[in-house]
């Protein structure tokens, strides 16, 4: 039940993942590493997005995105109707 031995492979050939059988002994930090840079460059882009995002016309109803964008809290902060 194991799908059988490993079968001679041409060391010549080259692959970006690593070959036919990689099992890379340090591939949970490697996931870990990467997975925090993901997240560092995705909040990067979603603080320039909301501070960039502005609406010519108001929306009728609250949308989930005047919570963060700056033309919303600014607004806020001056009424004073900070609810957070």
């Amino acid at each position: 039940m194991g799908g059988g031995a490993r079968y001679p492979y041409p060391k010549e050939v080259w692959t970006p993942s690593g070959g036919w059988w990689t099992r890379p002994s340090n591939w949970k930090a490697n996931t870990a590493i990467v997975f925090a840079g993901i997240l560092g460059v995705s909040y990067g882009v979603w603080t320039v997005s909301a501070d960039k995002e502005y609406r010519y016309n108001e929306p009728i109803r609250p949308i989930p995105s005047m919570r963060w964008a700056k033309q919303y809290r600014d607004s806020q902060e001056k009424r004073g109707d900070d609810k957070s």
